[in-house]
């Protein structure tokens, strides 16, 4: 099947129409360090975000009049589903409904950082690793006639090649040590398990039964009994960014635990077969020639490439790799300048990402200073509060929550999604 140039535009998100009136945007799900981004990257819309956690009466009482005033009204949501008022509203009046997650090449740092993301994926069906319905990404993949666009295909071709020279996936970091000193001597098969954040969506969403990573590391034990079986958790939760779901403790006997920070790229390159629930690493050990067993059903699969155990029968179409990764990098997601905001291309993505690796690692921002009088109260008293904070916030959040705290405790408080959260601040800190 041949699409015409209007429909690539389309799904490459450019409209050849005229310059519309700016869309009055009711975005949901965004939580607070997002909005800025989101601004930068879309100026033709007007941006009214949802609070987080909002309830049914507030929805009614204040939102639900607000949208019904606008006559060119849509909604943007982050994750894939809307909150149930909101869905019904949207179905009753016909309102467009745009579905938004990170793009496949995200940033240097991983989500849980609070970096904004280079890339966006835009889905008007559902998002793309929502498995239970067909996603703009999908039908793509379905629809288009990739082998009739040689220009398309060289670029992916191209595209590939760049990525596994560079080392850049969705999320990088630098190389500290290579996969011999954290693998060891390699002497027989070695199966890498990708480890994922079980509470994630994309796994919530990817699998029609639970499946947790520990399931995964017995899976692939039972298959491989004779390979070297390396289980490498997520970094957001080796970094405690997210929380772990299974014990590794329990499976420890049928493989070896890899808790080193390796970059992606260099993970992969001694492996010679892969094992995940959705994960993009498994698209990412595809590209280059490592054979992938998936135990969900990511994008990647149900194309003919991989060894799939969750089936989907609205896909069945054999596609290259070439054009897989020309769907899913090039005409799926948007790319975005990290400086100016403006929409790019996927290969100025890659080199934004490579002079931000080779860049020094920034100086972390300088604490408040203590002094006799200003928001932090006479004398400054209010700084031994972070003392006593420090670990509440540490259990309730993250390790970078602790950090951001530390930095300015001011700024974490107002800047957080929660009403209650930022309330408390208030009171802790009420001036600044």
């Amino acid at each position: 099947m041949t699409v015409t140039r209007r429909q690539k535009e389309d799904f490459a998100g450019i409209s050849t129409a005229p310059t519309p009136e700016p869309v009055t945007t009711f975005a949901v799900n965004i939580i607070g360090w997002k909005k800025e981004p989101f601004e930068r990257y879309f100026p033709d819309r007007d941006f009214r975000f949802l609070p987080m956690n909002l309830g049914e009466r507030e929805f009614e009482r204040v939102w639900k009049p607000r949208i019904l005033a606008e006559g060119n009204a849509d909604i943007l949501a982050w994750g894939p589903e809307l909150p149930g008022p909101l869905d019904a509203l949207a179905k009753a009046r016909n309102i467009p409904v745009t579905f938004i997650e990170d793009g496949f090449l995200r940033s240097v740092r991983p989500s849980a950082s609070r970096t904004p993301p280079l890339s966006l994926a835009l889905d008007g069906k559902a998002l793309h690793f929502d498995c239970r319905k067909p996603s703009d990404l999908e039908a793509l993949l379905k629809t288009y006639d990739f082998e009739a666009d040689a220009a398309l295909m060289g670029r992916a071709r191209a595209g590939i090649a760049l990525l596994i020279e560079s080392g850049i996936s969705k999320y990088n970091g630098t190389r500290r040590r290579t996969a011999e000193e954290v693998y060891g001597d390699k002497t027989r098969k070695r199966v890498l398990v990708v480890g994922q954040v079980e509470d994630d969506a994309s796994v919530r969403y990817g699998c029609v039964a639970p499946m947790t990573n520990n399931d995964l590391v017995r899976l692939a034990a039972s298959e491989q009994a004779d390979a070297q079986i390396l289980y490498k958790p997520h970094p957001d939760v080796l970094s405690r960014a997210r929380p772990a779901r299974s014990d590794p403790a329990e499976v420890a006997h049928l493989c070896e635990l890899v808790t080193e920070s390796l970059p992606l790229a260099e993970a992969l390159r001694t492996v010679d077969h892969v094992y995940t629930i959705t994960s993009l690493a498994g698209f990412e050990a595809l590209i280059r020639g490592i054979p992938v067993t998936t135990a969900g059903c990511p994008f990647y699969s149900g194309w003919g490439l991989t060894d799939d155990r969750q089936p989907n029968p609205r896909r069945g179409r054999h596609l290259s790799i070439e054009a897989l990764f020309a769907g899913a990098y090039l005409l799926y997601p948007r790319y975005f300048d990290p400086e100016t905001g403006a929409q790019t291309s996927f290969e100025a993505t890659v080199a934004a990402i490579r002079r931000q690796l080779d860049e020094p690692q920034a100086p972390r921002p300088p604490r408040p200073q203590w002094c006799a009088w200003g928001p932090y109260g006479l004398f400054g008293w209010r700084h031994l509060l972070t003392v006593f904070l420090t670990p509440v916030i540490r259990r309730i959040g993250s390790d970078r929550d602790v950090e951001d705290f530390r930095a300015d405790p001011i700024r974490f408080f107002r800047s957080l999604s929660e009403r209650k959260y930022r309330i408390i601040g208030r009171i802790l800190y009420p001036f600044g």
